[in-house]
């Protein structure tokens, strides 16, 4: 966490340097900082990936719900982030869309869990 603090407080200083002169540049550096957060956060997520996959087996026949969540946490996080990178480029109604989009896709992708509590609440 300290190496990804580092290179975001570093690269805010840097893109406020820059920005004075250029001000694309600021942008390309905040930017690169992200990209670079990015492939870091990819790197450790493997790790993640590989726990949830351990613990799908334990679950069986109820794993598409495993499946369905991490769907859903990849759907938004990829929304956040590039809702806040139009945001920070000052493209706000892009990013409004952007989180609009995510938001109607978290419920598609919901969409069978739904239909299985309500399966579930018929029974009772």
């Amino acid at each position: 966490m300290l190496k990804v603090a580092v290179i975001g407080v570093m690269a805010v200083f840097l893109a406020v340097i820059v920005s004075k002169e250029k001000m694309e540049f600021g942008l390309f550096i905040a930017l690169a900082a992200c990209m670079i957060v990015l492939f870091l956060a990819l790197d450790q997520a493997s790790s993640v990936i590989a726990a949830i996959r351990e613990l799908e087996s334990y679950l069986g026949d109820s794993r598409l719900y495993v499946v369905i969540l991490l769907k859903m946490v990849g759907i938004t996080y990829v929304a956040e982030f590039a809702s806040n990178l139009c945001k920070d480029a000052g493209y706000g109604s892009v990013a409004a869309q952007i989180e609009f989009y995510g938001k109607l896709m978290l419920l598609a992708v919901s969409i069978p869990i739904l239909k299985t509590l309500i399966e579930t609440i018929e029974k009772i």
